[in-house]
């Protein structure tokens, strides 16, 4: 094995996270690789707007944001190759990176491969992604400024949602497809409890319905279904959000790091550090709470000088 073959940092996953800790590890001169991975840019490359990203006072499109930070980071010696990774080795020292057949040695890893939203799959679902149907309501919820609103779900996550979005929402509508609910009872009394929220049970999304004009997309409403009774019903909203929750993208790390039941990543309360030294997590795939671009980006710094203190401390 030559040393020109094994690398400092190699960092699989290119949303806020993975660039950041790209930016601070080639600034530290320790020529990172980032695998960008089946989604380059991560999560905001499917958001068009995003105006709660700092240093942005008239906001920035979510794709232009992410080629910001990925040139950024190329600027200082990060290498970032359009790859996806398939399997891992951290069981031994080089760690083993697997993408296209072969095969990387890294010193440290950084994961960054972030979250995905769960997604009901209706091809008008993804039309509209975006454009009046968002997985976000921290995100998105300004947007929907005394405009009509559902939420899908009937978890923790649907009901925080639908919470915060009667901040700017005139109505919002909880649709949920049985008439018994996940949610912890805290959370649903909560929703049940604000005078702005309602319900629908028993009903499911079947088709988000909408207009593109000269290539301009928006939501108008909602054909919804009554699961007992087979009735549909066309709901006019300007906004649909989606409260299914999240899954993070780990399963390649499955037996290889301590996940949660949930699969999010374990790491340490006060940094980065996984069970295994010399691996380490940022980003939505150990974040579970916030899942914002720049708490994203925060701990990809984190990552970043925690992998250069490790490097060190071999060096030590």
């Amino acid at each position: 094995m030559s040393d020109k073959n094994l690398h400092n940092v190699i960092i699989i996953g290119s949303g806020p996270a993975g660039l950041t800790a790209a930016l601070y590890s080639a600034r530290a001169n320790l020529k990172p690789i980032v695998f960008e991975g089946l989604q380059p840019g991560g999560q905001l490359t499917i958001t068009t707007d995003v105006e709660n990203y700092p240093g942005f006072e008239h906001g920035i499109m979510g794709p232009e944001l992410m080629d910001i930070m990925r040139k950024q980071a190329q600027r200082f010696g990060a290498e970032c190759m359009f790859n996806i990774v398939d399997k891992v080795d951290f069981s031994s020292q080089p760690f083993k990176v697997y993408t296209d057949g072969k095969e990387y040695l890294a010193k440290t890893v950084i994961i960054a491969t972030g979250a995905s939203a769960k997604l009901l799959g209706l091809p008008s679902e993804s039309e509209f992604m975006g454009f009046g149907v968002s997985a976000c309501a921290t995100c998105d919820g300004f947007f929907f400024k005394d405009q009509r609103i559902i939420v899908i779900g009937g978890g923790d996550t649907a009901m925080e949602e639908a919470n915060y979005l009667t901040k700017f929402g005139k109505e919002v509508v909880i649709v949920h497809r049985r008439d018994e609910f996940r949610a912890s009872k805290i959370m649903l009394e909560r929703a049940q409890k604000n005078p702005k929220i309602k319900f629908m049970t028993n009903t499911v999304l079947e088709e988000v319905l909408g207009v593109n004009e000269n290539g301009k997309r928006k939501v108008t409403g909602a054909k919804l279904k009554n699961v007992k009774t087979g009735e549909t019903v066309i709901h006019e909203v300007e906004g649909i959000f989606l409260g299914i929750g999240h899954k993070p993208n780990t399963d390649i790390f499955k037996g290889q790091i301590e996940l949660e039941d949930t699969g999010y990543i374990k790491t340490n309360k006060v940094n980065t550090y996984t069970n295994i030294p010399g691996v380490f997590a940022c980003g939505d795939a150990q974040d579970h709470v916030y899942r914002q671009a720049v708490t994203a980006a925060g701990t990809g710094c984190m990552a970043a000088i925690d992998a250069e203190r490790y490097l060190e401390s071999l060096h030590d």
